[in-house]
């Protein structure tokens, strides 16, 4: 970030730095660890001036340590504090810092900082009307997975808004290539998969997802708890829009997807994978299944009703379950055959 970054960094920069740094409580003793040691050594190799490291800094510091808030965790009573007590200059600080910083860790930061102010509401619409959605979503394309971890998981909050999913929905397909071709289970696929989970709560963009069942259902009989979750959650939310039953019903999907359907299987994993058919079979009735379909013997279709079909083997015996919302699930779907 050069001298010429703009007057925002210049304005009693040494009063904000501290004042920011004491709203969080930092110590005198990492206050000078942070600004005599690093950022005043690198700002001199830059050319920066002292004054706009210690801004940045300061700033950075404000939330240093927190997590990005997942939409749907509780967080502390310091980590809603410390978020919610960041000021709209402290945002534009931080987008601004975005586009300058060419500093990874001071990106890092950035974005975690960014994305713990986005857990609150105000704070989204803020970041939408100073531009900032777009310049997080840009992070998505860094060769950094680290920061694009940060960068979905800010995008994720954001698009709890519904205003701010309108400008989002550019980054649905970026973010399905990124799950696709990512490391599996990794930080990486769960922070995509949060953020299409917040995209496909509402009807509006879900069609951009509908092509990517697939590979939906290819990571749930390969990936670890959590992403099995986090992919249901998902495929929960598509197989609520009627319009798109038809279109998972058709898709491609693993034979051993039916073993999930168990009762060794974890409960959280079980009961959302019955909701998920249990959607689908509300819905069947209301669509024309044709004979091609009931023949594709590679689809989700013929896993779940073909002729050689154990799933309905499977589901009587899931009857026995000791989980009383296992076999609420499992009572719905009997129901409807």
């Amino acid at each position: 970030m050069g001298e010429n970054s703009g007057g925002i960094w210049k304005l009693s920069s040494s009063k904000v730095a501290l004042a920011v740094l004491a709203g969080a409580g930092v110590s005198y003793g990492l206050y000078k660890l942070f600004f005599c040691n690093s950022c005043l050594r690198k700002s001199l190799q830059d050319g920066r001036s002292v004054e706009a490291a210690r801004q940045e800094r300061g700033l950075l510091d404000k939330v240093s340590g927190l997590s990005v808030i997942p939409s749907d965790e509780s967080h502390d009573a310091f980590t809603s504090k410390s978020a919610s007590n960041l000021e709209p200059e402290h945002l534009k600080m931080l987008i601004l810092l975005l586009q300058t910083s060419l500093d990874p860790s001071s990106r890092k930061k950035a974005l975690v900082t960014l994305g713990n102010s986005a857990a609150f509401s105000v704070n989204q619409d803020y970041i939408r009307e100073m531009g900032g959605l777009h310049i997080i979503g840009g992070f998505l394309s860094d060769h950094d997975s680290d920061i694009k971890v940060q960068a979905l998981n800010a995008l994720s909050n954001l698009s709890m808004n519904v205003k701010n999913q309108e400008l989002l929905k550019v980054y649905v397909r970026e973010t399905l290539d990124i799950i696709e071709t990512a490391p599996l289970s990794s930080e990486l696929q769960l922070a995509g998969l949060r953020m299409l989970t917040n995209m496909s709560v509402t009807n509006n963009y879900q069609y951009m997802m509908k092509t990517s069942v697939t590979l939906f259902l290819s990571l749930l009989v390969v990936g670890s708890e959590s992403l099995q979750i986090q992919v249901l959650k998902v495929l929960v939310n598509l197989s609520a829009n009627p319009d798109l039953v038809e279109d998972i019903l058709k898709a491609q999907a693993p034979a051993s997807l039916i073993l999930l359907f168990d009762s060794c299987t974890n409960t959280e994993v079980l009961v959302r994978a019955l909701t998920f058919v249990g959607n689908l079979k509300d819905s069947e009735a209301s669509i024309h299944i044709t004979e091609i379909l009931k023949l594709k013997k590679d689809s989700l279709y013929f896993i779940l009703h073909g002729e050689t079909s154990q799933f309905y083997q499977k589901l009587s015996l899931l009857l026995l379950h000791p989980n009383a919302e296992v076999k609420n699930q499992v009572a719905k779907i009997m129901v409807s055959i």
